[in-house]
């Protein structure tokens, strides 16, 4: 069954909830390519899916170094842990092994509990650092808007 992207899943992040649809929309991709028994699409949707996954993650772990999130080193290990497993599947694929039901439910099952539970974790700090960033941009570009507006008039 395809996963339809709910509001349960939105992190808040919008570029963490941008990327987490594509990452369902490869998901689904490989359940369709699994029902056709198309292992050519199934072998280029793993791969993508594979690429994609860990650009995600890096992504995501820079978010949480950059905001000090305390738990960043045990959430890339989960990350980390994962593309082994998946990666496993890969071969096994490689191979002639049938592992497209195995794989749909493993990834269907382990992205919704990841989204939920460990990224929902880091949200209230990234978002913080985020706020801060942004704050700090624009007490830069209006104090500089000031100093400017001053000095003509001076």
């Amino acid at each position: 069954m395809p996963i339809s992207w709910t509001a349960e899943f939105d992190t808040g992040i919008d570029v963490i909830d941008q990327q987490h649809r594509r990452i369902v929309d490869y998901i689904n991709a490989l359940e369709q390519a699994n029902a056709r028994g198309d292992r050519a699409a199934i072998g280029t949707t793993l791969d993508d899916l594979v690429d994609y996954t860990i650009s995600h993650f890096a992504f995501e772990e820079s978010l949480q170094d950059e905001a000090g999130y305390a738990y960043s080193k045990p959430h890339k290990k989960v990350h980390e842990l994962f593309v082994r497993r998946v990666n496993e599947y890969v071969e096994r694929h490689r191979l002639g092994d049938d592992v497209g039901a195995e794989l749909d439910k493993l990834l269907s099952t382990w992205l919704v509990n990841h989204i939920k539970r460990d990224d929902a974790d880091y949200v209230g700090a990234v978002k913080a650092n985020m706020i801060g960033i942004i704050a700090e941009k624009k007490q830069k570009q209006g104090a500089g808007w000031f100093s400017r507006f001053f000095k003509r008039a001076a």
